[in-house]
């Protein structure tokens, strides 16, 4: 389960921009079939930490078209959701913006599915499946897509949404559906500001996202509005910072410390990248949350020598992403108790213990999923990751020398 947010669109006429702004707030999806950093063989002493729940694992495979993410995707082009070795149990493809269920059609034999209509123009859609194969284990597949606007219009997705309260190292970003050429022009009409007074400052990684984010964490309690005004319709986006929880992973030590408003209110044994797959270094913001997904190594180049996945885990529990790259960290209920606090096994997530199902709420992955929101800060030390985690890799913005992010503004 993922922390859903709902969308808010803003459309302007043609202008100074040169095009239509539609601003919609983005939401999580819940795509997390990754895990780990690095693609490699599967190392032994890992096979052994996977095995029992690689088990468990269904022999259903889903597929959906267009894949994750995509976008510009054209109104008549084929949306279909397919199943190898299983039958699809049910399909659900929704606007995001509205929460509008599309008809769709389930072919006679259970192993496709896809939509009845063509889709709207500029819209964000999710797209949920659910598959059993034939001893009735089950298996999840979504992916999130958008369709092509108009030509000469563009579409921002932006977050958080409006409304919400999130941790403080919650970056305000802005995805656009096209490359965008005149930076300034876009960067002019968007404004940041926060209750605490802090200077705000966009930073355009590439053609695609901008970002905003003050020099330091956001105050705690503060409150952020976000002013969008492409052509004198303006709209406004606010958000609360929540409390202040700081949590640091040591990799050499194998332990977690949280830090709530300055004080240490929990330790936690962890166990986090093997020496194979080494967990990255730096500062990392939880951007979404799911009770439970599916982890499989294929999505992430971690194969065997056969080219089956080194790990295919449909049920990881109490699962939180820290980067786009696919580092999570998440409960793990497959591994031996003393491996936590003691030694580094997975695949570059960090694991806290846990049962199958997630059903205690004592165990250490369900209080810290229970203790956390989105825009948290996890920090990573001290591992054997010589890769410098790129700022751009999910909201890791905080990486980022000042100096260098207020390099990246187009106005500043």
């Amino acid at each position: 389960m993922t922390e859903r947010k709902r969308n808010v669109r803003l459309v302007a006429a043609a202008g100074v921009l040169g095009g239509v702004l539609a601003l919609t707030a983005l939401g999580g999806t819940s795509n997390a079939a990754t895990s780990g950093n690095d693609a490699g063989n599967h190392p032994k002493t890992q096979a052994r930490v996977d095995q029992p729940a690689a088990q468990d694992a269904s022999d259903a495979r889903i597929k959906i078209t267009p894949k994750q993410g995509a976008r510009n995707v054209g109104i008549s082009d084929p949306v279909k959701v397919t199943v190898s070795n299983g039958k699809l149990t049910k399909v659900t493809m929704t606007a995001v913006a509205t929460g509008a269920e599309i008809p769709g059609t389930l072919s006679a034999d259970g192993t496709s599915w896809k939509p009845d209509g063509r889709l709207e123009r500029a819209t964000k859609y999710q797209v949920a499946a659910d598959a059993e194969d034939a001893q009735g284990r089950s298996v999840t597949g979504n992916a999130t897509i958008t369709t092509v606007s108009p030509a000469g219009d563009f579409i921002g997705h932006l977050s958080p949404e409006d409304g919400s309260t999130v941790g403080v190292g919650m970056p305000v970003t802005v995805e656009f559906d096209k490359a965008i050429g005149n930076k300034a022009a876009v960067e002019s009409k968007i404004q940041v500001s926060s209750s605490s007074g802090q200077r705000v400052v966009g930073h355009w990684f590439n053609d695609h996202r901008l970002d905003f984010r003050p020099e330091n964490y956001w105050k705690p309690g503060s409150t952020v509005t976000v002013k969008l005004d492409p052509h004198g319709n303006q709209k406004t986006v606010t958000f609360k910072i929540g409390r202040s929880q700081i949590s640091t992973v040591d990799a050499r030590t194998k332990q977690m410390t949280v830090v709530r408003d300055g004080k240490t209110i929990k330790t936690i044994p962890i166990s986090s990248g093997s020496p194979e797959h080494p967990t990255y270094n730096g500062q990392m913001v939880i951007s979404e949350k799911f009770r439970q997904i599916r982890m499989n190594g294929a999505t992430v180049g971690l194969t065997k020598e056969d080219g089956k996945p080194a790990y295919d885990i449909e049920d990881v529990p109490h699962a939180m992403r820290l980067s786009a790259s696919g580092t999570f960290i998440h409960g793990n209920y497959w591994s031996a108790d003393p491996v936590f606090g003691k030694v580094n096994t997975s695949h570059g997530c960090v694991g806290l213990k846990d049962v199958k199902g997630g059903g205690d709420g004592e165990q250490p992955a369900a209080w810290f999923f229970d203790h956390s929101m989105i825009g948290d800060v996890v920090i990573v030390k001290n591992s054997d990751d010589k890769t410098k985690l790129a700022p751009d890799n999910g909201l890791s913005d905080w990486n980022m020398p000042w100096n260098e992010w207020v390099a990246g503004s187009a106005i500043s």
